[in-house]
């Protein structure tokens, strides 16, 4: 798959990783391509890996599963593939079941999912769909997500992620080289360019 030309240029894995640390930007994202073009902007890159870090490694109080469920439903329902694509690869390392995940694409239709993470797809649908989370589902998260601290997580990573997916398509962010797109299978949502 040819990807189209990022609209800002990477800087080099080097010079990302070392205005990284300059910055604050975690180690571990600085070499990706979305904090390689980022990092053109340090300062920005900076607060939105601050949050990315808060989210995925310091804040943990929604399950990590239900949080990828999300990203996962976002990235396809926008046909986001780098998003997909690098979270695809963030549900293998944690050991989320492969069908449970390949399910967001269908999840109304899908039989092994649980009532808590359909609540929290569903409240992933109403934000992409109306900018909000209607009042009968947010009983329905309420009923799975037992403290503030789960929804207002569940309620920023659905935020995170949406403009997250806006970001990358935006910017054009390419896979890094040799990643293949939309695993495990190649197919791609309607919302793919």
């Amino acid at each position: 798959m040819r990807q189209p030309e990022a609209r800002i240029p990477l800087l080099g894995e080097d010079d990302a990783r070392q205005l990284g640390k300059d910055h604050g930007v975690p180690s571990s994202m600085a070499p990706l391509n979305v904090f390689r073009a980022m990092l053109n902007h340090p300062v920005m890159a900076a607060s939105v890996g601050s949050l990315l870090a808060n989210l995925l490694y310091k804040a943990n109080k929604l399950d990590g599963s239900l949080r990828e469920l999300i990203i996962m439903r976002i990235g396809w329902r926008t046909g986001a593939v780098y998003e997909w694509t690098q979270h695809w690869r963030v549900c293998m390392n944690m050991n989320i079941d492969p069908d449970l995940v390949l399910a967001v694409r269908d999840w109304r239709n899908a039989s092994a999912l649980t009532e808590a993470q359909m609540a929290v797809l569903a409240a992933t649908d109403e934000t992409l769909e109306q900018g909000r989370i209607s009042d009968a589902t947010w009983a329905e998260c309420c009923r799975h997500l037992a403290t503030q601290e789960e929804r207002i997580e569940m309620v920023l990573a659905i935020s995170n992620w949406r403009t997250f997916s806006e970001l990358l398509q935006s910017l054009r962010i390419p896979l890094e080289d040799g990643v293949e797109a939309w695993p495990p299978d190649g197919k791609k949502p309607p919302a793919a360019g």
